[in-house]
């Protein structure tokens, strides 16, 4: 494994959704390729149930075993920051490159709409594994 790898931290305002899903979707498909992380400038008590119930369905992962809410101070140095899209004041964490992916909140919608956003984060962390690792 390459110790070298960038920090990516998935980012949203309660890390309890978006970001959580982002951070466990890059953990399944670019461990090899760079270090994920997600936190907000708040947190919840506990990761979305429905988050947590789609990542398990469609990877067979259980967040409530291997994460829970953070804040941006928890955070490592971090070399990517990926906002997961702020429709407020996105918060600002020191990195190297930024971007924002504009996902909408899928919190208290149903089923298909939490798929529609899995399948999204996926297409998206795929295309930044396979941009870090064209870099080096």
């Amino acid at each position: 494994m390459n110790k070298n790898r960038p920090k990516v931290a998935f980012v949203c305002v309660h890390n309890s959704c978006r970001s959580q899903m982002a951070e466990a979707i890059a953990k399944i498909l670019a461990p090899d390729v760079f270090e994920a992380y997600s936190a907000g400038t708040e947190t919840k008590p506990k990761i979305n149930q429905d988050a947590v119930m789609t990542i398990k369905e469609l990877y067979g992962f259980d967040m409530n075993l291997t994460q829970h809410s953070k804040l941006l101070q928890e955070l490592p140095q971090i070399d990517i920051l990926v906002t997961m899209g702020c429709n407020v004041e996105c918060p600002y964490v020191p990195c190297k490159f930024r971007e924002d992916w504009g996902l909408e909140d899928p919190s208290g919608k149903d089923k298909e709409v939490f798929l529609q956003t899995a399948a999204l984060i996926k297409e998206k962390v795929l295309d930044l594994k396979k941009r870090i690792a064209s870099e080096k």
